[in-house]
């Protein structure tokens, strides 16, 4: 293959991965604390024997847009959103994870859970338990109280370090080595929605798409030359 070639998949193989990113994006638009990803586009000179250096283009880097979502009212006891910065922690057979979805409900065993069953974390790292069938108020400082009286505090945690963050599945995410958050402010009976614009993926999707197209027509172009060439010497 020539450089061109080379050229035109790498870029084609970018985009491609850029469509699934844009596409996982639309189809979490209702989910709960979901944030956008957008793909990083960056390039390498590559040396091919015998030919000069090329600047080939790759896409293997994965941005994560971490502005504040809309918040959408529900009435749950034991739904909790965050405005500002932090996370959630959350504990899960992989090791504890973070997130903005603040769906929890009470465990058999008084322990706020998430749908999955994953525990969720106090400001100290342990299980947020509140007494079964306690009416328990959420202070914005995440104080937990029953009766009056403070049962234990939610806590709310950032990366120690910002570019260890990776999304892992829906809205969970590996931040590694993590820190208690300050700024941020807890709210009760109220939940994150997704920060996906539809309007801004739908259009950025037909963009790619475009791109993707441009890019198939050069490589048809390239082997319907070839194949020029090649019948014209073998005759």
């Amino acid at each position: 293959m020539d450089a061109a070639g080379y050229v035109a998949l790498s870029r084609q193989s970018g985009l491609m991965r850029e469509m699934q990113v844009v596409a996982n994006n639309i189809a979490n638009l209702s989910t709960t604390g979901f944030r956008r990803e957008g793909v990083v586009f960056a390039e390498h000179v590559a040396r091919i024997e015998g030919e000069v250096s090329l600047s080939i283009p790759h896409a293997t880097g994965r941005v994560v847009d971490l502005s504040q979502a809309g918040l959408s009212q529900t009435g749950g006891t034991f739904d909790f959103a965050i405005q500002g910065e932090g996370f959630f922690l959350i504990e899960t057979p992989q090791g504890n994870r973070l997130t903005r979805a603040g769906a929890f409900t009470p465990s058999a065993e008084g322990e706020l859970v998430t749908p999955e069953g994953y525990r969720l974390l106090d400001a100290g790292g342990a299980p947020v338990f509140v007494p079964p069938g306690a009416n328990a108020l959420l202070g914005a400082d995440g104080t937990l109280s029953v009766n009056g009286e403070a049962v234990g505090q939610v806590g709310l945690w950032l990366p120690t370090d910002p570019e260890a963050l990776r999304h892992q599945s829906g809205a969970l995410f590996d931040g590694g080595a993590v820190q208690p958050a300050e700024g941020g402010r807890l709210m009760q009976v109220f939940l994150e929605e997704s920060n996906v614009n539809p309007v801004t993926e739908i259009a950025r999707m037909i963009e790619v798409q475009r791109a993707y197209e441009m890019g198939q027509k050069f490589l048809d172009a390239e082997d319907s030359r070839a194949r020029s060439v090649i019948q014209t010497l073998g005759r």
